[in-house]
């Protein structure tokens, strides 16, 4: 294990083990994928698969990223419902996306079963919980579709919330049986293990510096060598640079937080006693889940503000005496945050920024199983497949000239709403 401080902690409490393996000089490859995350490692385990000599380069860890600070609930679909989707992309190319990642979490549960990844899977779905009537009557909505769509989700009266969730604060809820949750760090390390084992390269602490092309190879200049490849994969989502240049000012990055108490053995049985993992409809949306050592971590849009007994720390504990006011004082033992990618209409991409250089990008805060998916897509599509068989139809990127505004604006307001709901 690193000796690099941790930066989650599913970081400290992953059972799958850290990766540290740098690149010494030039190398070549098939595929060169910049990113050791959801995305990348995915593209490198399929591609890997399929025959094709992948290399992954990561500038730090593998996982320090977006997806190990993760909150680790594995939802399916897009945070939009489905009829917005159809809205965006068409009817025919909506529900295409809407399917894939429909059954998304079902393949990650595959992927875990089948390279026995120890990531604390649970299976029993997650909880959308309606913050007041309104966001119940949406709830309403969105269940009448899945189900239309053949989708087990299931519509919670608040006395059937109540149940699940060990609290009376919310009006319903929306149960996807497709879900669950994972420790995201135990994952992304064990899709590292996997690539490995199928055959893929992957390289840490080495930073991508140029992107060049170089007659029919691809050059990405490090420091530490240069890998040339025929195609390239870069996997950065919400930590993209300029390696690419613009490319990161395509999206809007927003910050998420996260705390997590100490365990609670017993006195945290009745909170989400089935392990649901939770979110809810309100603007300044809070997340609650139960680890597997009976930790519960909070969490919702912002940055991690104060130290031991600052902000964010008593914005969680006055969350859990609002939610699960018999739960009594607790303490907190981790609290941290990461970067999300929102784009302008709140649907992932998939770019190709010149021939032979593609990126799936702008999760949104969906990146366990959008990862994934799109990962596997693209390993088959550089494996000799179609771009028209992609769960999205390609894009070049488009600048969002207002996202660095809009990135301080939500900073700001989310700051704002910490600091209400801490009083």
């Amino acid at each position: 294990m690193s000796t690099t401080p941790s930066i989650s902690l599913w970081d400290v409490t992953a059972d799958e083990a850290d990766l540290d393996s740098p690149l010494d000089g030039d190398v070549e490859a098939d595929v060169a994928i910049v990113g050791g995350g959801f995305t990348g490692l995915s593209t490198a385990l399929h591609a890997a698969e399929r025959g094709l000599d992948c290399h992954v380069l990561e500038a730090q860890r593998i996982g320090h990223g977006g997806s190990g600070r993760n909150v680790g609930l594995l939802n399916p679909g897009v945070w939009l419902p489905p009829w917005d989707v159809r809205a965006r992309l068409g009817e025919e190319r909506g529900a295409v996306l809407t399917k894939v990642l429909g059954e998304g979490p079902a393949y990650v549960m595959s992927l875990i079963e089948r390279h026995q990844i120890r990531c604390e899977l649970t299976r029993s779905g997650t909880i959308h919980a309606a913050h007041s009537p309104r966001g119940f009557r949406d709830l309403e909505r969105r269940a009448e579709e899945w189900q239309r769509l053949g989708a087990p989700v299931e519509l919670l009266s608040r006395e059937e919330a109540a149940e699940k969730i060990g609290s009376d604060a919310y009006h319903g809820g929306l149960l996807d049986r497709r879900a669950g949750t994972i420790n995201p760090m135990g994952y992304v390390r064990g899709l590292a293990r996997a690539a490995l084992s199928a055959g893929a390269r992957i390289s840490t602490g080495v930073t991508a510096q140029a992107l060049r092309r170089d007659g029919e190879k691809w050059i990405v200049e490090t420091d530490r060598g240069r890998v040339a490849a025929r195609a390239v994969v870069l996997g950065t989502n919400a930590y993209t640079d300029d390696l690419w240049p613009g490319l990161r000012r395509t999206f809007t990055v927003i910050h998420y937080f996260q705390v997590a108490t100490v365990p609670l053995g017993n006195r945290g049985q009745a909170v989400l006693p089935e392990r649901q993992g939770l979110w809810d409809t309100a603007p300044f949306m809070l997340a609650v889940r139960r680890d597997a050592f009976d930790r519960l971590i909070l969490g919702s849009m912002g940055r991690v503000l104060g130290g031991e007994n600052g902000l964010s720390r008593r914005w969680a504990a006055r969350s859990l005496r609002r939610v699960f006011p018999s739960l009594g004082p607790v303490e907190f033992e981790k609290a941290w945050f990461g970067q999300i990618a929102m784009t302008p209409d709140h649907l992932p991409r998939i770019h190709r920024l010149a021939d032979g250089l593609y990126t799936p990008i702008g999760y949104n805060g969906r990146g366990i199983a959008p990862g994934t998916v799109f990962g596997r897509a693209m390993a088959e599509l550089l494996a000799g497949g179609r771009e028209e068989d992609l769960p999205l139809p390609v894009s070049e990127p488009e600048a969002d000239r207002l996202a660095p505004v809009r990135s301080r604006l939500y900073g700001l307001a989310f700051a704002a709403a910490q600091i209400a709901k801490s009083v």
